[in-house]
């Protein structure tokens, strides 16, 4: 059991994998789609000219009309630029505690059409933009309702899933962003073409399209058994949960669930309750994976991809349809995440990737070192190859490990309980994260210039170590069962599980 491994064996609850659970997952998966356009969407219409020219002309006067003044890695340093961007992660890490509050109470099926409602009003605002207030009011709005989709979605995901292929269905959210991130890559390289300078109004306005599939579909699922249960519903619950597994003998996991759901009632206060010592291996867990995350650099690549094609040499159009090759990337190694994490587990996918991502952007970091200067670059089309090559590389080991597990991994460690309060911390972070790369990116970018990406590999030798020294196996796990098979087990996390069971014994033996 070195480096912290632990998997259990698959003593599963018995389960058919039916259609209601496949339709389920993938109208709530949508809220990826939603959240993964909108990360795509930024980066591209922040490097087309007629947007810069409308809202922010002290940008592009450098990247156009002073080009030759103004070093390679600064043409798009400006705090105005990197707050359109980076408040709506702002506004989501705030919403995401309200959230959790309403999908404890109402559910998780409300707090998904109230996602998709707050999204759609965020995307009017900013294809109707006249001005930088209405962008960031429409930014702001979207936040919103990324910060309540993804509370609710991956806790749905895992709930409704038969535990042997939770893993594969919750992946589903993050396909469905790289999906989102491939179609806004795909639009912005369209609506670049588009002759009149109102492209990215249409490229900001399709971001209602999934907004509009996950509010419809928050109509069609059903709310998750242990919802149900939790708030009361106890034979509407069984009947859910008869139907979600497709079989008769649910008596089992239906046990499982109420007696789950009676310890989570008598918790008043979820998020004292997390800070319990019992909950603390969980809650560091998901705090440290959502923070290694983000400082992987994976979205300074997603949120300004074009931008760094274009700092690094290449054409407007070059940049555009590099960025639908990287999404396209992305999408496919999402697949073999789907297939492989309930195999390889969860473990194995993120040490490995973290190997992968080192390497190359050690070399990018090198290539462009080298190849180019604050005022001219050599990046002869060799090397631009190369450098989008590396760039696939990285993407395609986050996309089968980091984007995904991260998401997972916290949806389903925890007791149901502390479930919706661990959920919300974890979006927290990940969006607190996010906003801080999203705001600072292009700054650091001039002021480090290509050692961001050595800053961005040392960040992940340090998340690799995590991994393999603290972070236990949880494929094949039921999600009521991890204390008894994962936490009791593990060489160092066992102490913070096996205190709490002494002290329950001593109480006992008292009465």
């Amino acid at each position: 059991m070195t480096g912290g491994g632990f998997t259990a064996s698959a003593n599963d609850f018995e389960a058919k994998v039916t259609p209601i659970v496949i339709l389920s997952c993938i109208m709530a998966a949508t809220g990826g789609l939603m959240f993964g356009y909108d990360v795509g969407v930024s980066g591209g219409v922040t490097s087309m000219g007629a947007f810069l020219k409308e809202f922010f002309p002290e940008v592009y006067i450098r990247t156009v009309e002073e080009k030759e003044l103004e070093s390679n890695y600064c043409k798009y340093d400006n705090e105005k630029l990197q707050l359109f961007t980076s408040c709506l992660y702002l506004a989501g890490l705030t919403a995401t505690f309200l959230a959790s509050h309403i999908t404890r109470k109402q559910g998780r099926r409300a707090t998904m059409l109230i996602a998709g409602f707050i999204f759609i009003a965020g995307v009017a605002f900013n294809a109707a933009a006249q001005n930088l207030l209405m962008l960031i009011i429409g930014r702001l709005l979207l936040g919103c309702g990324v910060g309540f989709a993804n509370q609710a979605v991956p806790v749905f995901l895992s709930e409704i899933a038969p535990s042997r292929m939770r893993g594969a269905l919750n992946i589903m959210f993050q396909l469905n962003i790289t999906l989102g991130i491939l179609f806004s890559n795909l639009v912005n390289y369209a609506t670049n073409k588009i002759k009149g300078g109102w492209g990215w109004r249409l490229s900001l306005g399709l971001g209602g399209l999934p907004a509009l599939f996950l509010t419809l579909g928050a109509f069609v699922v059903v709310d998750t058994p242990n919802s149900l249960i939790e708030r009361g519903h106890l034979e509407e619950g069984k009947t859910v949960l008869r139907k979600i597994r497709g079989i008769e003998n649910i008596e089992p996991e239906f046990l499982a669930l109420v007696d789950a759901c009676t310890v989570a009632k008598e918790i008043k206060h979820p998020f004292r309750n997390i800070l319990d010592r019992r909950n603390r291996p969980q809650l560091l867990i998901s705090i440290a994976l959502h923070v290694f995350q983000q400082f992987t650099g994976i979205n300074a690549i997603m949120f300004y991809g074009p931008v760094l094609f274009n700092t690094l040499g290449f054409t407007k159009d070059a940049s555009l349809y590099c960025t639908v090759i990287i999404g396209a990337v992305n999408v496919i190694s999402t697949v073999v995440s789907i297939y492989s994490v309930d195999r390889l587990g969860r473990r194995m996918l993120l040490f490995e990737a973290g190997v992968q991502m080192f390497l190359s952007q050690f070399v990018i970091a090198v290539i462009i070192g080298i190849k180019v200067r604050d005022h001219y670059d050599d990046l002869s089309k060799g090397f631009a190859v190369l450098v989008v090559v590396m760039v696939c590389v990285f993407v395609s080991a986050f996309a089968w490990s980091w984007g995904p597990l991260t998401w997972l991994i916290p949806s389903e460690i925890f007791p149901l309980e502390t479930r919706s309060a661990g959920q919300s911390i974890a979006v927290c972070v990940n969006l607190l994260c996010t906003f801080l790369i999203a705001q600072a990116f292009l700054s650091m970018l001039c002021f480090f210039k290509f050692g961001i990406f050595l800053f961005f590999s040392g960040c992940i030798l340090i998340m690799s170590a995590f991994v393999l020294f603290l972070l236990p196996e949880t494929k094949n796990v039921p999600i009521e069962e991890m204390t008894e098979r994962v936490w009791k087990h593990h060489w160092l996390w066992k102490r913070f599980a096996q205190d709490d069971s002494v002290k329950e014994e001593k109480v006992v033996t008292a009465d």
